[in-house]
């Protein structure tokens, strides 16, 4: 697929880009048609009797929205509001129309990030292949206040009450090509229609500053927990199969770690083999990782809890906009 172009620089512009530039002309004119449709209302719109709350990209690659997702649930939550967890459960490979998720799902059959998110909030989690049968689903078995959208902003079909595009601070839209020249899946113009703008990383007037914040190491196979100087100055594995490996890796190095990066690619369905290595060095991954690597963890193995740290005044005008 598309996003799994790993090979395509999207950040500068090279011999492939050009090649590809064909490719990003029919895809924009693909999208742009796409979207006209349905803003015009010649296909159909899924209109939900609860808000929606959509976070999602424009461009292809981890921009850090499940922390983001993972976050506003937990805020509504605190206030007492029935919350809905929607997505389509990528690289998951369910074959029903709807899926909801439990924290002992298999990540294999619903996908790593569903299940990520149902095991940090309360709230009832869905996947579909279609992002509105899973809206339909939840609005007939539960009674909501509102409903998150993980990843969607594309998925006209799913009506929405508020958009929130997140963007990669360090990277933001790349060489600004579309697909698969480039990153974009939408233009840069989309930038001025949504509610609200979310850069992870870094910050920009007229945009909501996000950072990652690590908390604590938390081991795999006996749920001890350790603060952020327990590896410092120790040589381990870094795991990462998400979008942006680097930014995992950044944050290991800035607490010290001595690390033996291994990337893979995003949403890599793990394997005891894959984490089987020559020296007995401890194995540090990604919270996404783990959820795939719990049936053959051992003590070895740990994950980096983190939170997405978002300001407190985004919250409140979020929910005066519902």
């Amino acid at each position: 697929m598309l996003r799994n172009l790993s090979f395509i620089n999207h950040s500068k512009f090279g011999i492939i880009n050009l090649l590809l530039l064909p490719f990003s002309l029919v895809f924009f004119i693909v999208s742009s048609i796409r979207s006209w449709l349905y803003k015009s209302s010649i296909l159909k719109v899924n209109i939900s009797k609860v808000p929606i709350v959509v976070v999602g990209n424009i461009t292809v690659g981890g921009v850090g929205k499940t922390p983001i997702v993972i976050s506003i649930a937990k805020y509504f939550e605190s206030k007492n509001k029935k919350v809905g967890i929607v997505s389509r459960g990528y690289g998951g490979q369910y074959s029903q129309e709807t899926l909801e998720v439990t924290s002992t799902s298999n990540p294999i059959e619903c996908g790593d990030e569903p299940l990520l998110i149902k095991q940090q909030v309360k709230a009832p989690v869905v996947v579909a292949k279609k992002r509105a049968k899973a809206v339909e689903f939840l609005n007939e078995k539960y009674s909501l206040d509102v409903i998150v959208s993980d990843d969607g902003l594309q998925h006209y079909s799913m009506g929405r009450d508020i958009e929130i595009l997140v963007i990669d601070g360090r990277n933001r839209l790349g060489n600004g090509l579309f697909l698969p020249a480039g990153p974009l899946r939408e233009s840069k113009n989309r930038l001025k229609s949504v509610d609200f703008i979310i850069n992870n990383g870094s910050a920009l007037e007229g945009e909501i500053s996000s950072q990652i914040e690590a908390k604590s190491y938390i081991n795999l196979l006996t749920n001890e927990e350790k603060g952020l100087v327990f590896f410092k100055g120790k040589k381990c594995y870094a795991i990462a199969g998400i979008g942006q490996p680097n930014n995992f890796f950044s944050i290991l190095k800035k607490y010290g770690v001595d690390i033996i990066s291994k990337p893979f690619p995003d949403h890599y369905q793990f394997k005891e083999k894959d984490l089987t290595f020559a020296n007995k060095y401890p194995i540090i991954m990604t919270s996404k990782d783990c959820v795939k690597c719990s049936q053959f963890a051992s003590d070895q193995m740990w994950y980096l809890d983190v939170d997405a740290k978002i300001k407190s005044d985004f919250y409140h005008q979020l929910e005066s906009r519902l």
